[in-house]
């Protein structure tokens, strides 16, 4: 059967690896695009063609820790994922889970696991390597993705700066907007997460780890 793949990934070796490795078996006759950078995936997803499934992976250009798979969870809510990575952390796989993935495949996978795992999703199932905690853990982490989820791209992007404790003045000169936008975005931030100040907002947005996480650096 011929599916349409999409690969998330910034790194050529790995890609192509990846490539070849889904272009075999029942899988050959599958059309496979690539894409290698956040902003690159989402004019992909929005260029209008129906893909069966997009492999993402976790940091790439535009996206630092969970940023990339929340904003594509976010815009393209039917689209099956399944999440690649150089970590295997089971506190990082079950976030993902609890974001709306369909399956994690580690980079160190075999090629013969990896096909086994992509046709195990096309069919409809979900693949999970074992040890995870029981989806009952994956209420409360749900809950904070779908808040986060209903922040704009720009409120994400002022959540991220708050994260790292820039004022609104540095986080003005970084997003190149007024010092009143900032504020305004700040008070939209707190009413859609349901907070009160910034610690508590950074300390929702942490839970999720949208920041960089170090295992997440490969």
């Amino acid at each position: 059967m011929s599916y349409q793949l999409l690969i998330a990934d910034d790194h050529p070796l790995f890609r192509d690896a990846l490539t070849m490795a889904l272009q075999t078996g029942e899988l050959a006759d599958s059309r496979i695009d690539l894409a290698s950078t956040l902003d690159e995936t989402r004019q992909r997803l929005s260029a209008g063609d129906e893909y069966d499934l997009l492999l993402l992976d976790l940091r790439m250009p535009g996206s630092e820790g969970f940023f990339g798979l929340v904003q594509i969870r976010k815009e393209f809510p039917d689209v099956p994922l399944v999440v690649i990575s150089g970590s295997d952390d089971p506190a990082i796989i079950a976030r993902t889970r609890a974001l709306g993935a369909l399956g994690f495949i580690a980079k160190s996978t075999s090629t013969r696991d990896i096909q086994a795992a992509v046709t195990q999703v096309l069919a409809g199932d979900e693949v999970w390597p074992d040890g995870l905690p029981d989806r009952e853990d994956d209420a409360e982490m749900a809950d904070i993705a779908q808040r986060i989820q209903d922040l704009t791209d720009q409120q994400l992007r002022v959540l991220q700066q708050l994260q790292r404790g820039r004022l609104n003045k540095q986080i003005a000169y970084d997003l190149s907007i007024s010092e009143a936008t900032v504020k305004a975005h700040v008070t939209a931030i707190f009413r859609k997460l349901g907070v009160l100040n910034r610690t508590q907002a950074v300390i929702l947005a942490n839970r999720l780890a949208m920041e960089s996480d170090p295992s997440l650096q490969n």
